[in-house]
């Protein structure tokens, strides 16, 4: 909106368009002719200056020829008629020294000698033009010899007079056609003018009263009649619309009580409604607890079930070799008590006792590992409190649970962690999400390929655990991409999927790790999953 301080009146304004386009035009032509006579009356000048000057030029050539200094002296004094002229010099050329000498000279009574111009000459064969004077030259040429050179030099007083009083009658000129202007700019205003404040009353009159019956007379303008009209349509248009507006008022009253009536109704029907979708939404929150943590177990279970095949194999030999010791050692009994014990017979007998406990003992021992190493993984798994722990240890840990699972394929992990990595944090959480990110793998990527390769990079970078998981197998299709992270979302639908794996996984990284995921693949040719978990780092080396 215009502030009432930037407007201005059509009455001022007028005045100032027309004061502004004579002002503009007047000036642009006065400047113009002005410049122009100045241009042809300097023409002139020096068409006049060069017609003396060649008078000058063929006199003195002769007296230059007759080597006759009085007679060019007497030829000069003839121009002292000529106000302008203030000196006029004639130099002679001494081709034996080739340089000029001072020949013949006038100056004007009122001005006085002049000095000698050698060595402007030559440059002066196009008037020079000074503030006060005029100054050229021409030479005096016999043939192709040079003789000498006239030099010329004229006042500027006359043409400078000349200017000034064009300037001066031009202002004069301007200010008489500016006052004419502003006289005829008051006398348009107030024809224009007068109408549009009498529209204004009007209008001042309907604000501030109301009244709508009020309507603007003719005038002889045909601009301020539209306008007129315009105005007194709009006064009939608004009378209509109070009246509309005082029925619709009525309306609506009777409608807001109903309105009213019905809000309170809806109102009950609606906290009836969110009550019930609460306790639905608590339900369903619940439910899907109940179903996360049952894919827990699950995970859990296929473990343990993977374990126990595995640990049952070093047992079994155990066994088969105990088995065998107690047989070899009731046939050395026997001998014993037979006394018929052959030295040969008991150094055969300690050195299969040897090698059975050989087996016996190493088979034990892997069933041990395996039994520590998964009672570390399902301990971690089921439980969410913090710990401190080595990285690489962590994960070598879950690489051997899953042993029974990567041993029958092909499939190749490359592990990127550094050894002295040793973090605080929650173990468990990072437990479930590389064994559900292998199998994951194991049961999506790698269904059409024999040999796939996994990647598992470690960084620690300013407070933060990096990891990158990657591997090489069919990728995502893109229909399932943007929601790989929704429950119940699977490309195994009826096949034994749930859809629940990755979601477990984003849950674990977001609340329990309280870190952030992100997951790029194209379609054949694998998937990049970053996660990136705050955790403090108890190692003694320097950080990344």
């Amino acid at each position: 909106m215009i502030g009432l301080d930037k407007t201005s009146s059509i009455k001022s304004a007028l005045i100032w368009i027309i004061m502004l386009v004579c002002s503009l035009t007047l000036s642009a032509a006065v400047l113009l002719s002005t410049m122009q006579d100045i241009k042809l009356q300097q023409q002139k000048l020096f068409a006049e200056l060069d017609s003396y000057l060649n008078i000058l030029s063929s006199n003195a050539r002769d007296s230059l020829l007759s080597n006759d200094s009085s007679l060019e002296e007497q030829r000069l004094n003839s121009f002292s008629a000529v106000n302008m002229i203030h000196n006029l010099h004639v130099y002679k050329w001494q081709p034996a020294t080739e340089q000029f000498d001072f020949f013949a000279s006038y100056n004007h009574r009122e001005v006085g000698p002049h000095p000698v111009q050698f060595s402007r000459l030559t440059q002066l064969h196009k008037p020079y033009v000074s503030d006060n004077h005029i100054e050229l030259s021409k030479p005096l040429m016999q043939g192709t010899d040079l003789l000498g050179y006239v030099y010329m030099r004229v006042s500027r007083k006359e043409q400078s007079a000349y200017i000034q009083n064009r300037i001066v009658t031009d202002i004069i000129i301007i200010v008489i056609a500016l006052s004419l202007a502003f006289f005829i700019a008051q006398a348009l205003q107030k024809k224009f003018t007068a109408p549009l404040h009498q529209l204004l009353s009007l209008m001042q009159r309907v604000a501030k009263d109301k009244d709508y019956q009020l309507r603007a007379t003719a005038a002889p303008l045909h601009e301020y009649n539209l306008l007129s009209r315009a105005f007194n349509t709009m006064l009939d248009r608004i009378e209509q619309q109070l009246l509309k507006r005082q029925e619709a008022e009525q309306e609506i009253r009777l409608l807001n009580q109903q309105l009213e009536h019905k809000i309170t109704e809806r109102t009950k029907a609606l906290k009836a409604s969110n009550q019930e979708l609460l306790d639905t939404l608590a339900k369903l929150h619940q439910y899907q607890s109940q179903i996360v943590q049952t894919e827990k177990m699950s995970s859990l279970g296929q473990m343990v079930a993977g374990v126990a095949h595995e640990v049952n194999t070093p047992i079994g030999l155990g066994v088969t070799a105990s088995t065998l010791m107690q047989d070899k050692l009731q046939e050395i009994q026997k001998s014993f008590d037979d006394k018929n014990l052959t030295a040969s017979q008991l150094a055969k007998f300690l050195l299969d006792s040897k090698e059975n406990l050989g087996i016996i003992y190493r088979n034990l021992d892997r069933a041990a590992s395996l039994i520590s190493s998964f009672k570390q993984v399902a301990v971690d798994q089921s439980n969410d409190n913090r710990r401190q722990f080595n990285m690489l240890q962590l994960i070598n840990e879950v690489l051997l649970s899953l042993r029974p699972n990567l041993k029958k394929t092909q499939h190749i992990i490359n592990v990127d962690c550094p050894a002295n990595l040793n973090i605080d944090s929650k173990p468990g959480p990072i437990n479930q999400i590389f064994i559900n990110l292998i199998m994951n793998s194991l049961i999506h990527a790698f269904e059409q390929q024999e040999q796939g390769e996994i990647t598992i990079q470690v960084q620690y970078v300013q407070q933060n655990c990096l990891i990158r998981y990657c591997d090489n197998g069919t990728g995502v299709p893109e229909n399932i991409k943007k929601r790989i992270f929704d429950p119940f979302v699977t490309t195994k639908r009826g096949a034994g999927g749930s859809g629940l794996g990755m979601h477990l996984v984003y849950n674990l990284v977001t609340q329990a790790l309280h870190g952030k995921i992100q997951l790029e693949s194209t379609l054949g040719q694998g998937i990049e999953i970053l996660i990136e978990f705050p955790v403090i780092d108890t190692s003694n080396t320097n950080k990344t």
